[in-house]
């Protein structure tokens, strides 16, 4: 199904050649002036030096080929040479009533979908999830389910960290505390035990007590460089302990990813390409690319056109070690060995811009992609709190993140409270609950991705919590109000099927259905743009279309049957787009608020 931009400039490009001139020029726009009209073409405009005549006049030509048009109620000629145009009502319940009965209402699916690998920058394992974890989180969520409504075929990869000199510092600070554990025995040749000889919670205190140490004692830290050498190199009852490490944090990382309604096809991490890179390295070198710089070995990246400085990547350390750098360069090998991907997404704070400009750079010269490969880094701002700083707890520290969560829910609870007490009904407190947790996520996600990823945002517990206004509370209010017409109208005996949208009667009523038609250009940028901010404006465009409408409409009282149940079409499309698109932001509507 064309988007209606698409199917409106056709008819005025064939109006424009049936006048005498190129058809190009009928390009038509959404009004700028939408108090004068709901379209508008400035063909004219650029057509008048080329065919040395007044624009007006083109434009008056170009308006009496659509006398009489099947799209067009108003075509106007106006000085100095726009043509400003309103569709027929007609037309547009035509185009609504075929998105309607079409799968996706009517998007139109590549020819061709593309493999996309999207790396969501993942934690590292042993730590806690905090509110520096969000973002990614919630992005790389809502960009995954962008695509695949898009019609491509995409793969989310948590991208642990869960390898280096944090987990030599773990395993150093456990044998320090329990060195009686057969993990440390050097001769130990049986089966190790199944249940690990830590909790979460432990393993979440040992790893910063460790850090500390390191940082103070110089053979503590040699210790745990000595443990990272011996685990990565394959000791076995190092690899064993490390296992478990991974089975308790993933476990964990996987309850709290739930938490937030995010989930990855793969849980791979800097581990599973580690053996990749000693022949990935060596093959830099023999191909000419790697060179040694101060004992490090270099490639340069740096290109003519460069208006900045762009320094060598770096792929091993001066004493043979491995960098970030060096991993993420064999995961891309990895992919396009595995996956064949035809782009790959990133997503990271901002402020790691440059380290991917090389990281993607070296890949390319070194050959470890297709030249036609696309690869991508979404740099996203940072969560501040209301005094501009990154987002802390009241005491100062870094929130963890179900700790936010929890404080979202529990302020949700309190205004659904106050919300029924003013109303003067009861609400059970486990529907009380549970509906929290819904809206509490709403918040939560509406308010990150209504804001561009690139930017900072303060996080507004009030504002983000409301329920007026542009937030998620807000958004799902409305698609709660328009269930509950809809149940109404099924109560009175009407039946939700077999139902057509009828023509706008009221400029309310249009300005809705206007609204609707806006969904296939809406969604095509959204995954051109990898903007999930596009769907958060959409939505809150298309909310307040329908609550004028439903403000200025007796919908459920109308005593014309006919007229009744095309509103109810309506409204029914209406709710359908809108729980599509928060469902492509990561979040759902409950019946009830």
């Amino acid at each position: 199904m064309q988007k209606i931009l698409d199917q409106i400039s056709d008819k005025m490009m064939a109006a424009f050649e049936a006048a005498g001139y190129d058809r190009e020029l009928g390009k038509v726009t959404l009004s700028n002036r939408p108090d004068l009209c709901e379209f508008q073409c400035n063909g004219a405009m650029a057509g008048a030096k080329r065919y040395h005549k007044a624009p007006l006049v083109i434009a008056q030509e170009v308006a009496q080929k659509l006398e009489n048009s099947e799209v067009f109620g108003e075509v106007s000629a106006v000085a100095p040479g726009f043509l400003n145009l309103k569709l027929r009502e007609d037309f547009l319940k035509s185009y609504l009533n075929e998105m309607e009965q079409s799968e996706k209402f009517g998007l139109t699916m590549p020819e061709k979908p593309q493999k996309i690998i999207l790396d969501y920058g993942g934690p590292n394992v042993a730590k806690p999830l905090h509110v520096g974890h969000l973002r990614s989180a919630i992005i790389g969520e809502s960009i995954k389910r962008i695509c695949r409504y898009a019609g491509h075929d995409v793969t989310g990869d948590i991208h642990l960290g869960d390898w280096g000199l944090q987990m030599g510092l773990i395993i150093t600070e456990l044998q320090a505390r329990q060195p009686e554990l057969v993990y440390f025995e050097e001769d130990y040749t049986g089966e190790y035990p199944q249940d690990a000889p830590f909790t979460i919670s432990e393993l979440e205190e040992i790893y910063p007590t460790a850090s500390a140490k390191s940082k103070e004692d110089a053979a503590y830290k040699a210790a745990a460089m000595e443990a990272t050498f011996k685990l990565q190199n394959g000791v076995r009852g190092y690899r064993a302990l490390w296992q478990q490490i991974i089975n308790v944090s993933v476990a964990d990382l996987k309850r709290n990813y739930d938490n937030l309604q995010v989930t990855f096809d793969l849980w791979k991490g800097e581990s599973d390409v580690h053996d990749m890179i000693p022949a990935m390295v060596e093959q830099m070198k023999q191909d000419g690319f790697a060179y040694e710089s101060e004992g490090a070995w270099v490639v340069d990246v740096k290109e003519e056109t460069d208006t900045k400085e762009i320094p060598p990547c770096m792929i091993l350390k001066s004493d043979g070690a491995s960098l970030y750098n060096t991993t993420d360069l064999a995961t891309i090998k990895d992919r396009v060995a595995n996956y064949d991907p035809d782009k790959m997404i990133y997503l990271t704070d901002k402020r790691q811009d440059l380290y991917f400009e090389q990281v993607f750079r070296c890949a390319r010269k070194t050959g470890l992609v297709k030249p036609e490969t696309q690869l991508v880094h979404i740099g996203f701002g940072t969560m501040n709190g209301k005094d501009g700083k990154p987002f802390k707890t009241r005491e100062g520290g870094v929130m963890r993140l179900e700790n936010l969560i929890r404080e979202i829910n529990e302020e949700m609870i309190r205004k659904i409270h106050d919300n029924a007490e003013t109303k003067g009904y009861q609400v059970d407190d486990r529907e009380a609950q549970e509906t929290a947790r819904v809206v509490g996520l709403a918040a939560i996600k509406y308010g990150d991705l209504s804001n561009q990823a690139s930017k900072d945002y303060i996080f507004d517990m009030d504002r983000f919590t409301s329920f007026e206004g542009d937030t998620g509370p807000y958004i799902l209010y409305t698609i709660v109000r328009i269930k509950s017409i809809l149940s109404k109208y099924e109560e009175q005996g009407g039946k939700l099927t077999d139902i057509v949208i009828k023509e706008a009667l009221n400029p309310s009523e249009k300005a809705l259905m206007l609204e609707l038609t806006k969904f296939h250009g809406m969604m095509e940028l959204s995954f051109e743009e990898i903007a999930p901010h596009r769907i958060c404006a959409y939505i809150y465009d298309l909310a307040n279309a329908f609550n004028r409408f439903y403000h200025e409409t007796k919908i459920l009282t109308e005593t014309d049957e006919e007229k009744k149940a095309g509103w109810i079409a309506l409204l029914k499309l209406t709710k359908e787009v809108l729980e599509v698109c928060i469902d492509l932001l990561g979040f759902e509507a409950p019946d009830r608020m």
